[in-house]
């Protein structure tokens, strides 16, 4: 008889936030399924979760302060809560400590840290002693879907709008949203903490000064993850962009104007799309309601370039935090092995 396998260990820093929630789901797929430590982002209390919020079926859970000791005895440690906290835990991670896959982006200007997105990369693997961090979801699905197409089609120039949801700011975001809805519809005072300007029924270029974070830090991070990824794929171009903050809970849009050396059309386009196993829809474009939940990139409204023959548009959506998830749970399945 086989002798069972060992159940891994691994840590969740954070184990309350969105992307905590969606990283957990994922880790109970995987077999054999870790034991999950969940960690507070607090080095001070611990945090108690009920059932429904950790979809758990046994009770409640309880995230653990986070110290060296709750960090010791995991092989991978996800950094899921804030930037603060991702921090804290660096500090705190004991020597031969676990891997740590940040996916808050707070430890990328570390010396040892590499970015990562298995979904786009190719034969990459965590190291040992190095911080693994998730790229931005938006730079990895615009590199993964400019991927696909370069292999059959030269790419001239590009042109993405972004449209971020309110979940890339975390819960705080999500409430803030919702607040604002409701508000600007019963005539009410704004919550302005996170975007420190009107989001509901509202677009915005840039935030208000008093953001915890300014817009253009954002779109800068992705221009730099998506320059990174694209290092791989030299054929292609490095696309313009622009990021814009859009009155939405979840899931990315992309506006995309591609410029090819001699256009496929519409036709051509979606085949090349549809053989690499992406989601194209050319009658009912996809949305990012509809994305929800699900793996990988949609993809519709392929249309030629009324003013320029040799370009199409298209659209595509992805589910930002199922993006993000399942690139962390792919890096560390390489540690876990």
């Amino acid at each position: 008889m086989a002798e069972p396998k060992t159940r891994p260990r691994v840590a969740l820093v954070g184990g309350d936030s969105l992307l905590a929630r969606e990283i957990h789901g994922l880790l109970r797929q995987v077999s054999p399924a870790p034991l999950i430590e969940m960690i507070s982002a607090s080095a001070e209390n611990a945090v108690i979760l009920s059932a429904v919020d950790d979809a758990e079926e046994d009770g409640a859970a309880v995230l653990t302060p986070l110290s060296a000791q709750s960090l010791a005895g995991a092989q991978v440690a996800f950094l899921a809560g804030s930037p603060a906290s991702s921090r804290r835990a660096l500090k705190l991670n004991p020597r031969g400590g676990p891997v740590l896959v940040d996916v808050t982006g707070a430890l990328e200007d570390q010396p040892n840290a590499r970015l990562r997105a298995p979904s786009v990369e190719a034969g990459a693997r965590s190291r040992e002693q190095s911080i693994d961090v998730i790229a931005h979801p938006a730079a990895i699905a615009i590199a993964a879907l400019l991927a696909v197409i370069a292999r059959r089609a030269v790419l001239r120039r590009i042109i993405i709008h972004i449209f971020e949801p309110a979940s890339e700011r975390g819960k705080k975001g999500i409430d803030e949203l919702q607040q604002q809805t409701v508000a600007v519809l019963s005539f009410k005072k704004l919550k302005t903490e996170v975007f420190d300007a009107q989001l509901g029924f509202n677009l915005l270029a840039r935030y208000g000064e008093e953001a915890l974070e300014p817009l253009e830090s954002v779109e800068q991070r992705i221009e730099k993850h998506l320059a990174s990824l694209l290092a791989a794929f030299p054929s292609i171009p490095m696309p313009s962009l622009r990021l814009i903050q859009a009155p939405v809970f979840h899931g990315h849009s992309f506006s995309a104007w591609l410029e090819f050396e001699e256009n496929p059309g519409p036709g051509s386009l979606a085949k090349i799309l549809e053989d690499a196993g992406l989601d194209v829809r050319v009658d009912d474009p996809p949305s990012n309601v509809g994305i929800t939940g699900q793996s990988g990139l949609s993809i519709g409204a392929i249309a030629t370039d009324s003013n320029q023959p040799r370009a199409c548009w298209l659209w595509a959506v992805a589910d930002n935090l199922k993006l993000s998830a399942e690139n962390a749970v792919a890096v560390a399945r390489e540690c876990l092995r």
